[in-house]
């Protein structure tokens, strides 16, 4: 059966940004859709915590070949390293804001997304036929050129979207209508 999973950023939650309004649009189309609440914060939020919790829902069988996967911001390199360390091969990878390698936010930032890098980033491709990433060229958290790389990595398309900063509530997206039409 076919579903999505939409995984927050750091210090996010299930509920922020688009990603209540997109979870209810799914449904709204009889869709199954799940957004985790992954532990967030200095000591909680690394890349063990949030496999622990992404593997609770792969043992339930719910992560597939029918899976869409929907991250935004740090979200998206976990999504790739989570998928390549367990080999696990999903429909599509949709990534909004993603990066890897990028240090700089800020003390806390850096400190919860350190863990969730990795080098073998493009081996995502060999489980996601399908990798759409979103962008902005005026990001306040992650610069361009990082959001730019992350995509011409993993990216089967990329989708720049001029002015859009971080795609998230504090740029004006508490929906995100562009992505609807990559479901």
């Amino acid at each position: 059966m076919e579903n999505y999973f939409i995984i927050h950023g750091s210090f996010g939650s299930p509920y922020s940004n688009w990603f209540g309004w997109l979870h209810d649009f799914l449904q709204s189309e009889n869709k199954s859709c799940y957004v985790p609440d992954f532990p967030s914060g200095v000591g909680l939020q690394n890349y063990e915590n949030w496999s622990k919790l992404l593997e609770y829902y792969l043992n339930l069988g719910l992560i597939t070949e029918n899976t869409t996967m929907i991250a935004h911001s740090i979200a998206p390199v976990f999504v790739c390293k989570f998928l390549t360390k367990h080999k696990i091969k999903v429909k599509k990878c949709i990534f909004v804001c993603g990066f890897n390698h990028y240090m700089g936010i800020d003390e806390e930032y850096d400190a919860v997304n350190e863990s969730m890098y990795f080098d073998e980033l493009e081996e995502v491709k060999n489980y996601s036929k399908e990798i759409i990433c979103f962008y902005s060229d005026n990001d306040p958290y992650v610069k361009y050129e990082a959001e730019k790389e992350f995509a011409d990595t993993v990216a089967t398309e990329q989708i720049l979207i001029p002015k859009a900063g971080h795609i998230n509530a504090e740029s004006g997206y508490d929906t995100f209508e562009d992505i609807v039409s990559y479901l």
